[in-house]
């Protein structure tokens, strides 16, 4: 019994070093979080923070349920649950290009989006980014086979979910922080332009991947 409960905490650190790296990895996700920050304010990034977290907890769920296996079994689901990731991350870019004003504009103008809409952002972006998706099925599902306790299989789950909302809210409070904000929005707009042609990149890569 010992062994084991040592073979999970072993585990455990494995797992929570992964995903420290995974969170801080930058991509669309930071890319979301970082828009919705400059644009609305610090609660609106925390809120995508936290949106997102939950599918990542969503996505560990599933992998404990073995549901990532029988996914990775099917390539013609899984493949298309990517593509339409990537026509999501294209669909996001292409806003991003087409954004007339920074963040900073329209934060004066009062065009700041609802809370709703923020979570809504963060909970799309980590459930269609096709990274995500393989990295659970590719990494974390080897994390599931050394969890054979109820308290083992809590912590798959909850830890990459509370490391990825706590990294983006260790963000979206940086970024609002008053000494750093009135910075970085004078190069909103730029923000916007860059953020759009990763995010066009990530999704493009993910189409021509699976076409080619």
């Amino acid at each position: 019994m010992e062994n084991n409960i040592n073979m999970e905490l072993t585990s455990w650190f494995a797992l929570l070093a992964i995903c420290c790296l995974g969170a801080m990895s930058p991509g669309p996700s930071l890319a979301m979080v970082v828009r919705h920050t400059l644009a609305s304010g610090r609660l609106h990034g925390i809120v995508c923070a936290w949106a997102h977290a939950m599918g990542i907890g969503f996505y560990a769920l599933v992998t404990l349920l073995g549901l990532a296996a029988l996914l990775q079994s099917a390539p013609m689901v899984f493949n298309g649950i990517a593509v339409i990731g990537g026509l999501y991350l294209i669909w996001l870019g292409i806003q991003a290009l087409r954004a007339t004003a920074g963040a900073d504009k329209k934060y004066q103008a009062g065009q700041q989006t609802s809370l709703l809409k923020a979570a809504a952002d963060g909970l799309a972006i980590s459930l269609f980014n096709p990274k995500i998706l393989l990295f659970f099925i590719a990494l974390f599902s080897q994390f599931v086979l050394s969890a054979q306790s109820l308290l083992g299989q809590g912590l798959v789950v909850f830890t990459p979910l509370v490391i990825d909302g706590l990294w983006y809210t260790v963000i979206a409070t940086l970024l609002s922080h008053q000494a750093v904000l009135p910075k970085i929005k004078q190069h909103a707009q730029l923000i916007d332009k860059i953020s759009g042609v990763v995010l066009l990149f990530l999704g493009a890569k993910v189409i021509v991947g699976i076409a080619f």
